[in-house]
């Protein structure tokens, strides 16, 4: 019987205990004798432009990590996610627009990757000639350690854009999140500027890429089997707890960002020294049989689904609420325009992710099927 917990070698040739069960995923996931605090040495990054880009929460730890979500979470409410959703849907309708009159399309490249680009632009205020830029640089970062090399100038050019876009708020306040972050205070305590560049850059790359994976997996496994989208396109009701079975059953993310045990934890059964990596399958352990029941079947319908696809405890992903509002929106735009949308490839013949991120590179669909 394979263990929950094992230990690796990664490809630089250094160990780390992979953890793939459920309840030992969570527990790493919420257990504050893992740190998550990344050191710029590990990323090869100066501790100039380290300090500007990690200050972020999902590399911080508590008390740092409580007094930033306090401080963002004031700006980045439900209220202004929600406010979103007319501009998403006049978004996601001008895009579905702008490909209706192709027969065969690939809907990663002209849909759900542009998409929550736009999304998470706007609600920043970042201007239209800066997106282009934004999206080459998120993805070399989203690529982890298969484009490692390039990381460094990616994050320079990325720290210069965000300085400046965070001066002209500071100049030209508007009423989009960039201006709320800068204007985020309680009582005599305020972001900094290394933590305002941090969470920028956050946003601009796990508001962005996460969501494509959700739209690309989402669509893919419904048109693998197209039983499933002639259900969801019937009964639109089933889609929030779809949404969630695929974020289950395809988690956009591989694998957490990893941790160091602070002291000897135990952790499914296997005891690990203090000073060790720690990472979290979060694709495994959402297919953990014993956690869900059928874990390795696709359910539109699955009702109890305590899915890790945005983590769990204290670093729960601030940005679930707009993932979740951007996917009722593009699906039931999609299901409504294109109700006979199908595979144009056959299924081994769409492209796949291979770094921690986990999606779909190229879906071709026929816009206009027969079925």
């Amino acid at each position: 019987m394979t263990s929950d917990v094992q230990m690796i070698t990664l490809p630089n040739g250094t160990s780390a205990w992979l953890v793939t069960g459920y309840e030992a995923a969570q527990q790493a996931l919420s257990d504050r004798r893992l740190s998550k605090v990344l050191k710029a040495e590990e990323l090869g990054l100066e501790p100039e432009l380290a300090g500007s880009m990690l200050r972020m929460m999902m590399f911080l730890d508590p008390p740092d990590h409580t007094r930033l979500r306090r401080l963002i979470s004031a700006t980045f409410t439900a209220r202004r996610v929600e406010a979103l959703r007319p501009r998403i849907e006049q978004m996601t309708a001008e895009m579905l627009d702008a490909i209706a009159a192709h027969e065969t399309v690939d809907l990663i490249k002209t849909f759900a990757y542009p998409l929550p680009l736009q999304v998470i632009c706007e609600l920043l205020g970042v201007p239209v000639e800066d997106r282009i830029e934004f999206r080459d640089w998120s993805a070399i970062v989203a690529a982890g350690p298969a484009r490692q090399h390039e990381m460094p100038h990616a994050l320079a050019r990325v720290l210069k854009r965000i300085r400046a876009l965070l001066a002209d708020r500071t100049a030209h306040p508007g009423d989009d999140l960039l201006s709320g972050l800068l204007a985020a205070r309680e009582e005599d305590d305020r972001l900094s500027e290394d933590e305002l560049t941090s969470m920028v850059f956050m946003l601009l790359i796990a508001g962005h890429e996460t969501t494509v994976n959700l739209i690309g997996n989402g669509v893919f496994v419904l048109l693998d089997d197209r039983d499933r989208w002639i259900r969801l396109r019937d009964e639109p009701e089933l889609l929030p707890t779809a949404i969630e079975e695929f974020i289950r059953y395809e988690s956009p993310v591989a694998t957490a960002t990893q941790r160091r045990t602070t002291e000897a934890i135990e952790l499914g059964g296997r005891s690990i020294p203090a000073g060790s990596r720690v990472m979290v399958s979060l694709a495994e352990a959402n297919r953990d049989g014993a956690r869900f029941q059928d874990a390795g079947e696709l359910r539109l319908d699955r009702a109890q689904n305590p899915h890790l696809g945005f983590g769990h405890g204290l670093h729960y992903c601030l940005g679930a609420p707009l993932a979740r509002l951007q996917g009722q929106v593009v699906f039931t735009a999609l299901m409504t325009r294109f109700p006979h949308l199908e595979l144009a490839v056959p299924a081994e013949e769409v492209g796949r992710r291979s770094d921690f991120q986990r999606g779909v590179t190229r879906l071709p669909v026929r816009l206009h099927g027969g079925h």
